[in-house]
């Protein structure tokens, strides 16, 4: 086993931003990789005006790479935010609206599945109103994906680079999985794996993976220190997603790293071309 054995694709919000957004798919392609996905991609809006949808989606197609992922809109990521759907007032609506334009594109894509990013604590605001609120809306989310066929994506992040965001360990990620399963009885709500995340936490990776290899609905990898690609700092990334396979996920691995001064396409020598595109 090893990379070699793994279907991989280009996170395009954190990698190739060298370049202009529409140009990225083919950018992507270029490197040999037939898979990609995207934080949502307009920032300031959550509902963008249908020529920017379709000047992406004919980007993507253009491009003749699968988009396998998307973000629901999340706020300034990058930036200072970390979600929009715990946040009271004027966000979390913004993510309300967002939900069903997100879907309608990913899906027109063949993309089914939706990163939910929780969203910082606010200064003011009660913990708990701010949890039920995330809740409500991840169970929104998690129907409206339901009728596609979708699933929804909870994802750890770290302490160190998010004090604010409250899903700072795997096993609080899966408590919220839990709940958005309980409270729509669909099933449709899974774990996001970032193993950089997690590693920033502190956390027993491999236990991580024992434990909820089953709830996991996504991978996404950079090595650590520094975000960087794999073989740039210290974790075992390959034996890591080689007890991932073992241990029964077969989905895709997200390469969310930076690629630091060079360019993104000069940040792919550990994985052999023949090992790019997805099988």
């Amino acid at each position: 086993m090893g990379f070699a054995d793994q279907r991989f694709n280009v996170n395009l919000s954190i990698l190739f931003t060298e370049l202009p957004l529409l140009e990225r798919p083919a950018a992507a392609a270029a490197a040999g990789f037939t898979a990609v996905e995207l934080w949502w991609p307009w920032t300031e809006t959550p509902t963008p005006e249908r020529s920017e949808l379709d000047a992406l989606k004919k980007a993507i197609e253009d491009a003749g790479v699968r988009l396998t992922g998307l973000n629901f809109y999340a706020g300034q990521l990058p930036g200072p935010d970390r979600g929009a759907l715990s946040v009271p007032g004027a966000e979390s609506e913004r993510f309300r609206a967002n939900i069903d334009v997100a879907i309608a594109f990913a899906q027109s894509l063949g993309c089914t599945t939706f990163n939910a990013l929780y969203g910082n604590r606010v200064d003011g605001a009660d913990p708990a109103e701010q949890d039920a609120l995330a809740l409500e809306n991840l169970t929104l989310a998690a129907r409206a994906a339901a009728r596609v066929g979708g699933t929804i994506l909870i994802e750890a992040l770290n302490r160190p680079e998010s004090p604010k965001c409250p899903i700072v360990s795997a096993p609080k990620a899966i408590e919220i999985v839990d709940k958005v399963n309980e409270a729509t009885g669909l099933g449709n709500a899974k774990f996001l794996m970032d193993l950089y995340h997690l590693s920033m936490n502190g956390e027993d990776l491999p236990s991580v993976i024992e434990r909820y290899a089953a709830k996991t609905g996504h991978v996404q990898i950079a090595d650590n220190p520094g975000r960087g690609a794999p073989g740039t700092g210290s974790l075992p990334l390959e034996e890591l997603l080689d007890q991932l396979r073992k241990a029964g996920y077969d989905g895709w691995v997200g390469l969310e790293y930076k690629a630091g001064d060079r360019p993104s396409a000069e940040s792919f020598g550990w994985l052999p071309r023949e090992a790019r595109a997805a099988r």
